[in-house]
């Protein structure tokens, strides 16, 4: 037997020795324990500490080992592979994008440089319509861009798609909601409809095989047909499910104009009575005639959270939205789908109907025409048929005015030859609205964009700048410029606060313990490059991201690694 003398002493000896070792470098005996074990993969030295908590900044080394943070404190005499000076620099969490745009541009370049250059670490998409589940007809429906972006649609489910991207290797981490525009499309199509109880019980099985599989809610999207024919109580059904495995509602609002208010109240109703957590995407007072009504939106919701209901939001700050051009269409016309659309803008009859409806301000759908001072405020994006490329960066008024026609008529040509695929930027928000939403606490950001490049294929499409300065336009704009809020609420708004909303509790903060998405960058360089008339520029200042602990950029420059991981809900289950 041993001699519990000798072990004892053994013992204290260990003890003493790490306390010694934890006084000599400044830190916690944990975190001496924890470097005196093996060397890290990398150490972060002498960066100026951004939490992600709220909380002021502090000086100290992060030791990452295994893809997760290891240690903070003073790691001077610790061994690494590798280190990196952070003097003078903020070291904070990867940013969230609480709307990005691109599971199909991650198949295409996954190294989006577009998010990685504002120090995106990871990406949550699936607005209404998700790259998930599909059918026959929603492939066909989707079959143009795909056969743009030159991709083969070879999966089903959610399963197949995240498998595809694991196998293919991503630059950030990515998680999806289940549409409920796409749920609704695999029961009843394009009908304008209500759903009968068995197709909401359907309707229902298919969102729990989503979250089984991953999805990290269900969301909406209640501007796009065919989503407006879906009612409030199915919006609660679905929800109701998604909720019972630890899920969030996330939408696009029936209005962000005209009737916003009441969407609102909608939203509210769908969160109290689905018992579920509600994000806004892209909050906004839209339209001319509803600039300076940003502060009753803010009570209203305000009231909502003080009544005990889980509501937030979030916004990409700039003064134009940017969605497809065929939302200035109202919902009728899009019933049964694109190749219905496009007969009835080819037929005089509806044209007639259309310009009539257009010029008539609505309170049962967003008449986005009535949102604009006029054609000059509608800006053409990005196009599919390469025949009309010479039309991108140019507003609805000048083409109009170069092809002698109305500008209505113009519109409904452009969808026509464009397949009803053409995006636009709209100039309809105003400063002081798009501010106070920004500085509100439960308030966070996104880009609203899919991950794009400058270069090959993507980068021969015209964003909107967001795409490429959301992120370091905020730190730029709102907190260097003109201080309407701290650096350190900045980047709560940018990390923890999303990965709160999201639940994802080993993200957006720096601890021990949590995954190493990591951003290092200058407080006073970090910019916006890109704007409407030349939005493909990459934002500057980040000398440094990790995602999982693996540099994808580095002294500034891309290092065209993977490490980006699938991100999957509270509700995965692993397939038997």
């Amino acid at each position: 037997m041993p001699n519990n003398k000798n072990v004892w002493a053994a013992v204290t000896y260990r003890v003493a020795a790490l306390i010694g070792l934890s006084l000599a470098c400044g830190c916690p005996p944990s975190l001496a324990a924890d470097h005196a074990l093996s060397a890290y993969d990398l150490i972060i030295e002498h960066g100026r500490i951004v939490d992600g908590t709220g909380a002021p900044w502090f000086t100290a080394d992060i030791g990452i080992r295994a893809g997760r943070i290891a240690a903070i404190g003073r790691l001077d005499k610790a061994a690494a592979k590798q280190r990196i000076d952070a003097i003078g620099r903020v070291v904070a969490p990867g940013f969230i994008d609480m709307l990005g745009q691109s599971e199909l541009t991650l198949l295409v370049n996954p190294h989006v440089p577009s998010k990685i250059f504002q120090g995106i670490t990871t990406e949550i998409t699936g607005e209404g319509e998700s790259v998930a589940p599909v059918d026959a007809a929603i492939a066909k429906e989707a079959a143009p861009k795909f056969s743009h972006y030159g991709i083969t649609q070879d999966w089903s489910d959610f399963t197949g798609y995240f498998a595809r991207l694991e196998k293919q290797g991503i630059g950030i981490n990515i998680g999806t909601y289940v549409g409920a525009t796409t749920v609704r499309e695999m029961i009843i199509g394009y009908a304008d409809r209500a759903a009968s109880p068995d197709e909401l019980t359907r309707m229902q099985a298919i969102v729990a095989a989503a979250m089984r599989q991953g999805a990290l809610g269900v969301s909406s999207a209640l501007e796009y047909a065919p989503a407006p024919y879906a009612s409030t109580e199915e919006l609660i059904a679905l929800a109701s499910t998604a909720a019972q495995f630890g899920g969030i509602y996330a939408t696009h609002m029936r209005s962000e104009q005209q009737s916003i208010m009441a969407a609102i109240d909608e939203t509210i109703r769908i969160g109290r009575e689905a018992h579920i957590p509600v994000e806004i995407w892209h909050l906004k007072a839209g339209g001319v005639s509803n600039f300076g009504l940003m502060p009753e939106i803010v009570a209203r919701i305000d009231r909502a959270r003080t009544a005990g209901v889980d509501i937030a939001a979030d916004t990409y700050a700039y003064p134009a939205w940017y969605n497809d051009l065929s939302a200035f269409i109202p919902p009728w016309a899009h019933e049964g789908g694109d190749a219905k659309l496009i007969g009835r803008l080819q037929d005089p009859a509806v044209r007639a109907r259309l310009k009539t409806e257009l010029a008539a301000v609505a309170n049962d759908w967003d008449n986005e025409w009535q949102s604009v001072p006029g054609p000059e405020a509608i800006l053409i994006a990005t196009v599919l048929n390469p025949k009309l490329i010479d039309l991108q960066g140019r507003s609805l008024a000048e083409i109009a005015k170069a092809r002698g026609t109305d500008p209505k008529d113009t519109l409904f040509d452009i969808l026509v030859e464009d397949g009803v695929k053409t995006t636009v930027a709209v100039f309809a928000m105003s400063e002081p609205d798009i501010a106070l939403a920004a500085v509100q606490p439960w308030v966070s950001f996104c880009n609203d964009s899919e991950g794009t490049s400058p270069e090959g294929l993507l980068g021969k499409e015209f964003p909107h700048p967001r795409a490429y300065g959301t992120f370091p336009r905020v730190l730029r704009k709102y907190v260097r410029e003109e201080r309407r809020m701290r650096l350190e609420e900045a980047i709560r708004k940018f990390t923890s606060l999303p990965a709160s909303r999201l639940r994802l509790n080993d993200r957006g903060v720096l601890k021990a313990g949590m995954w190493a998405d990591i951003v290092v960058f200058d407080p006073e360089q970090i910019t916006d490059k890109a704007t409407f008339s030349a939005p493909k520029q990459l934002s500057v200042g980040m000398q440094w991201v990790l995602v999982n602990g693996v540099p994808v950029i580095a002294d500034g420059v891309t290092t065209n690694a993977l490490p980006g991981r699938v991100l999957r809900g509270q509700g995965y289950q692993l397939a038997r």
